[in-house]
Protein backbone atom coordinates (compact mmCIF):
# COMPACT_ATOMS: atom_id res chain seq x y z
CA UNK A 1 0.00 0.00 0.00
CA UNK A 2 1.66 3.11 -1.19
CA UNK A 3 1.80 6.16 0.96
CA UNK A 4 0.46 8.86 -1.75
CA UNK A 5 0.64 12.31 -1.10
CA UNK A 6 -2.77 11.86 -0.84
CA UNK A 7 -3.02 9.51 1.43
CA UNK A 8 -0.44 11.20 3.60
CA UNK A 9 -2.49 14.64 3.52
CA UNK A 10 -6.06 12.33 4.62
CA UNK A 11 -3.97 11.21 7.63
CA UNK A 12 -2.52 14.38 8.84
CA UNK A 13 -5.85 15.99 9.26
CA UNK A 14 -7.48 13.09 10.86
CA UNK A 15 -4.59 13.21 13.51
CA UNK A 16 -5.29 16.96 13.81
CA UNK A 17 -8.76 16.94 14.30
CA UNK A 18 -8.83 13.90 16.46
CA UNK A 19 -5.75 15.05 18.70
CA UNK A 20 -8.08 18.31 19.48
CA UNK A 21 -11.23 16.25 20.47
CA UNK A 22 -8.89 14.21 22.55
CA UNK A 23 -7.56 17.39 24.87
CA UNK A 24 -11.26 19.00 24.33
CA UNK A 25 -13.79 16.03 25.39
CA UNK A 26 -10.89 13.79 27.07
CA UNK A 27 -11.68 10.79 24.35
CA UNK A 28 -9.03 9.23 22.81
CA UNK A 29 -10.06 10.06 19.21
CA UNK A 30 -11.16 6.25 18.11
CA UNK A 31 -15.25 7.68 18.14
CA UNK A 32 -13.37 9.07 14.93
CA UNK A 33 -10.51 7.47 13.99
CA UNK A 34 -12.23 4.24 13.63
CA UNK A 35 -14.69 4.66 11.08
CA UNK A 36 -12.29 6.76 8.65
CA UNK A 37 -9.24 4.22 9.13
CA UNK A 38 -12.06 1.77 8.29
CA UNK A 39 -13.04 3.65 4.91
CA UNK A 40 -9.54 4.41 4.17
CA UNK A 41 -8.01 0.92 4.34
CA UNK A 42 -11.17 -0.51 2.38
CA UNK A 43 -10.69 2.10 -0.01
CA UNK A 44 -7.12 0.49 -0.43
CA UNK A 45 -8.47 -2.97 -1.02
CA UNK A 46 -7.56 -4.16 2.22
CA UNK A 47 -10.50 -7.19 2.94
CA UNK A 48 -13.66 -5.28 4.98
CA UNK A 49 -12.97 -7.83 7.85
CA UNK A 50 -9.52 -6.88 8.02
CA UNK A 51 -10.17 -3.10 7.32
CA UNK A 52 -12.23 -3.05 10.85
CA UNK A 53 -9.87 -4.88 13.26
CA UNK A 54 -6.79 -3.22 11.96
CA UNK A 55 -8.51 0.52 12.46
CA UNK A 56 -9.59 -0.75 15.63
CA UNK A 57 -6.13 -1.74 16.73
CA UNK A 58 -4.17 1.28 14.72
CA UNK A 59 -6.64 3.72 16.45
CA UNK A 60 -5.83 2.35 20.04
CA UNK A 61 -1.99 2.46 19.36
CA UNK A 62 -2.66 6.31 18.69
CA UNK A 63 -4.39 7.34 21.84
CA UNK A 64 -1.00 5.98 23.89
CA UNK A 65 0.41 9.40 21.82
CA UNK A 66 -2.59 11.37 22.22
CA UNK A 67 -3.05 10.23 26.32
CA UNK A 68 0.52 11.14 26.94
CA UNK A 69 0.60 14.78 25.31
CA UNK A 70 -3.27 15.44 26.76
CA UNK A 71 -2.76 14.32 30.04
CA UNK A 72 0.76 16.56 30.61
CA UNK A 73 -1.92 19.93 29.83
CA UNK A 74 -4.45 18.54 32.01
CA UNK A 75 -1.68 17.93 35.30
CA UNK A 76 0.11 21.17 34.67
CA UNK A 77 -3.67 22.83 35.51
CA UNK A 78 -4.07 20.58 38.56
CA UNK A 79 -7.29 18.61 37.16
CA UNK A 80 -5.93 15.19 36.98
CA UNK A 81 -7.22 13.01 39.86
CA UNK A 82 -4.44 10.69 40.09
CA UNK A 83 -6.19 8.48 42.82
CA UNK A 84 -9.06 7.80 40.50
CA UNK A 85 -5.99 6.73 38.39
CA UNK A 86 -4.68 4.17 40.77
CA UNK A 87 -8.29 2.86 41.75
CA UNK A 88 -9.31 2.29 37.99
CA UNK A 89 -6.35 1.29 36.29
CA UNK A 90 -5.71 -2.24 37.69
CA UNK A 91 -9.42 -3.10 36.25
CA UNK A 92 -8.72 -1.64 33.02
CA UNK A 93 -5.37 -3.17 32.38
CA UNK A 94 -7.20 -6.82 33.15
CA UNK A 95 -10.57 -6.43 30.99
CA UNK A 96 -8.26 -4.71 28.27
CA UNK A 97 -6.04 -7.60 27.91
CA UNK A 98 -9.10 -10.26 27.96
CA UNK A 99 -10.82 -8.00 25.29
CA UNK A 100 -8.01 -7.82 22.23
CA UNK A 101 -5.79 -10.88 23.43
CA UNK A 102 -8.89 -13.30 23.05
CA UNK A 103 -12.21 -11.72 22.27
CA UNK A 104 -10.74 -9.51 20.21
CA UNK A 105 -9.31 -12.05 17.88
CA UNK A 106 -11.53 -14.54 17.70
CA UNK A 107 -15.37 -12.14 17.10
CA UNK A 108 -15.15 -10.69 12.58
CA UNK A 109 -14.83 -7.81 11.42
CA UNK A 110 -18.29 -7.58 10.93
CA UNK A 111 -19.59 -8.19 14.48
CA UNK A 112 -16.97 -5.71 15.84
CA UNK A 113 -18.51 -3.20 13.53
CA UNK A 114 -21.84 -3.54 14.35
CA UNK A 115 -20.81 -3.42 18.27
CA UNK A 116 -19.08 -0.25 17.51
CA UNK A 117 -21.81 1.16 15.70
CA UNK A 118 -24.11 0.40 18.72
CA UNK A 119 -21.73 1.97 21.39
CA UNK A 120 -20.96 5.34 19.33
CA UNK A 121 -24.96 5.64 19.15
CA UNK A 122 -25.65 4.64 22.23
CA UNK A 123 -22.46 7.18 23.70
CA UNK A 124 -24.41 10.19 21.92
CA UNK A 125 -27.15 10.03 23.14
CA UNK A 126 -25.96 10.15 26.53
CA UNK A 127 -23.91 13.33 25.49
CA UNK A 128 -27.58 14.45 24.36
CA UNK A 129 -29.43 14.10 27.78
CA UNK A 130 -26.77 14.76 29.60
CA UNK A 131 -28.42 13.82 33.03
CA UNK A 132 -27.55 15.24 36.93
CA UNK A 133 -25.82 12.66 39.01
CA UNK A 134 -27.73 12.44 42.62
CA UNK A 135 -25.96 14.89 45.07
CA UNK A 136 -25.31 12.29 47.33
CA UNK A 137 -23.56 9.84 44.76
CA UNK A 138 -19.87 9.01 45.00
CA UNK A 139 -17.33 7.38 43.65
CA UNK A 140 -17.07 3.42 44.54
CA UNK A 141 -14.56 1.99 46.75
CA UNK A 142 -11.23 -0.01 45.59
CA UNK A 143 -13.83 -3.00 44.41
CA UNK A 144 -16.16 -1.18 42.79
CA UNK A 145 -13.76 0.91 40.77
CA UNK A 146 -11.95 -2.24 39.72
CA UNK A 147 -15.01 -3.69 38.41
CA UNK A 148 -15.48 -0.28 36.93
CA UNK A 149 -12.27 -0.35 35.18
CA UNK A 150 -12.74 -4.05 34.00
CA UNK A 151 -15.62 -2.99 31.94
CA UNK A 152 -14.13 0.38 30.64
CA UNK A 153 -10.82 -1.36 29.48
CA UNK A 154 -13.03 -4.42 27.88
CA UNK A 155 -15.49 -2.51 25.88
CA UNK A 156 -12.62 0.29 24.72
CA UNK A 157 -10.60 -3.23 23.27
CA UNK A 158 -13.60 -4.14 21.39
CA UNK A 159 -14.10 -0.81 19.97
CA UNK A 160 -10.90 0.90 19.81
CA UNK A 161 -11.67 3.52 22.12
CA UNK A 162 -9.64 5.29 24.97
CA UNK A 163 -12.59 4.72 27.16
CA UNK A 164 -13.27 8.43 27.64
CA UNK A 165 -16.94 7.98 26.48
CA UNK A 166 -17.12 5.38 29.54
CA UNK A 167 -14.78 6.87 32.03
CA UNK A 168 -16.32 10.59 31.74
CA UNK A 169 -20.06 10.04 32.45
CA UNK A 170 -19.19 7.41 35.21
CA UNK A 171 -16.96 10.19 36.93
CA UNK A 172 -19.68 12.89 36.18
CA UNK A 173 -22.68 10.22 37.86
CA UNK A 174 -20.41 9.87 40.83
CA UNK A 175 -20.21 13.57 41.10
CA UNK A 176 -16.36 14.14 39.83
CA UNK A 177 -16.38 17.70 38.83
CA UNK A 178 -16.46 17.55 34.70
CA UNK A 179 -13.52 19.40 33.89
CA UNK A 180 -11.85 16.45 36.51
CA UNK A 181 -13.21 14.08 34.71
CA UNK A 182 -12.29 14.88 31.45
CA UNK A 183 -8.80 15.14 32.40
CA UNK A 184 -8.60 12.21 34.76
CA UNK A 185 -9.98 10.23 31.62
CA UNK A 186 -6.98 11.77 29.25
CA UNK A 187 -5.11 9.93 32.00
CA UNK A 188 -6.54 6.65 31.90
CA UNK A 189 -6.40 6.61 28.18
CA UNK A 190 -2.62 5.46 28.34
CA UNK A 191 -3.22 1.79 30.57
CA UNK A 192 -6.04 1.36 28.20
CA UNK A 193 -3.97 1.96 24.77
CA UNK A 194 -0.82 0.40 25.96
CA UNK A 195 -2.50 -2.87 27.40
CA UNK A 196 -4.67 -3.36 24.28
CA UNK A 197 -1.95 -2.44 21.81
CA UNK A 198 -0.18 -5.60 23.27
CA UNK A 199 -3.07 -7.87 23.04
CA UNK A 200 -3.14 -6.34 19.28
CA UNK A 201 -0.03 -7.38 18.45
CA UNK A 202 0.24 -10.70 19.83
CA UNK A 203 -3.38 -11.81 18.47
CA UNK A 204 -2.43 -10.64 15.11
CA UNK A 205 0.67 -12.28 14.57
CA UNK A 206 -1.66 -15.55 12.74
CA UNK A 207 -3.57 -13.26 11.12
CA UNK A 208 -3.34 -13.68 7.13
CA UNK A 209 -3.67 -10.79 4.41
CA UNK A 210 -2.37 -8.07 6.47
CA UNK A 211 -0.77 -5.12 4.50
CA UNK A 212 3.11 -4.39 4.49
CA UNK A 213 4.18 -2.49 7.24
CA UNK A 214 1.94 -4.14 10.05
CA UNK A 215 3.07 -5.05 13.23
CA UNK A 216 0.07 -7.34 13.93
CA UNK A 217 -3.31 -6.06 13.73
CA UNK A 218 -1.67 -2.04 13.69
CA UNK A 219 -1.05 -0.34 10.51
CA UNK A 220 2.27 1.11 11.07
CA UNK A 221 2.40 4.34 8.53
CA UNK A 222 -0.97 5.07 9.45
CA UNK A 223 -0.49 5.16 13.27
CA UNK A 224 3.14 7.31 12.79
CA UNK A 225 1.16 9.94 10.58
CA UNK A 226 -2.33 10.38 12.54
CA UNK A 227 -0.23 10.15 16.11
CA UNK A 228 2.61 12.54 14.82
CA UNK A 229 -0.15 15.23 13.92
CA UNK A 230 -2.31 14.55 16.86
CA UNK A 231 0.18 14.83 19.59
CA UNK A 232 0.26 18.60 18.15
CA UNK A 233 -3.28 19.40 18.74
CA UNK A 234 -4.23 17.37 21.83
CA UNK A 235 -2.75 20.46 23.97
CA UNK A 236 -4.72 22.72 22.18
CA UNK A 237 -7.85 20.72 22.64
CA UNK A 238 -6.54 20.73 26.73
CA UNK A 239 -6.16 24.42 26.71
CA UNK A 240 -9.78 24.87 25.07
CA UNK A 241 -11.33 22.63 27.38
CA UNK A 242 -11.10 24.98 30.20
CA UNK A 243 -12.55 28.24 27.63
CA UNK A 244 -15.03 26.58 25.58
CA UNK A 245 -18.40 25.70 26.51
CA UNK A 246 -17.99 22.07 26.59
CA UNK A 247 -21.41 20.96 27.12
CA UNK A 248 -22.65 22.75 23.99
CA UNK A 249 -19.65 21.77 22.00
CA UNK A 250 -20.39 17.73 23.04
CA UNK A 251 -23.83 18.36 21.52
CA UNK A 252 -22.28 19.01 18.56
CA UNK A 253 -19.86 16.51 18.47
CA UNK A 254 -22.80 14.03 19.17
CA UNK A 255 -24.44 14.62 16.10
CA UNK A 256 -21.79 14.07 14.17
CA UNK A 257 -21.21 10.70 16.01
CA UNK A 258 -24.79 9.60 14.79
CA UNK A 259 -23.46 10.15 11.15
CA UNK A 260 -20.33 7.63 12.13
CA UNK A 261 -22.22 4.89 13.75
CA UNK A 262 -24.60 4.81 10.72
CA UNK A 263 -21.75 4.02 8.72
CA UNK A 264 -20.26 1.28 10.77
CA UNK A 265 -23.68 0.00 11.46
CA UNK A 266 -23.84 -0.62 7.49
CA UNK A 267 -20.48 -2.12 7.05
CA UNK A 268 -21.18 -4.10 10.05
CA UNK A 269 -24.04 -5.12 8.39
CA UNK A 270 -23.17 -5.64 4.59
CA UNK A 271 -19.29 -7.09 5.59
Amino acid sequence: MPLEPLLVLELAALGVGTGFLAGLLGIGGGMVLVPFLTLILSQRSVPADLAVKMAIATSMATIIFTSISSVRAHHRRGAVRWDLVRGLAPGIVIGSIIASLGVFALLKGSWLALIFGVFVAFSATQMFRNRKPAPSRGMPGMGGQLGAGGFIGFLSGLVGAGGGFISVPFMAWCNVPMHNAVATSAALGFPIALSNVVGYVISGQSAQGLPPASFGYIWLPGLAIVAGASVLTAPMGAKAAHALPVARLKKIFASMLYLLAAYMLAKGLTG
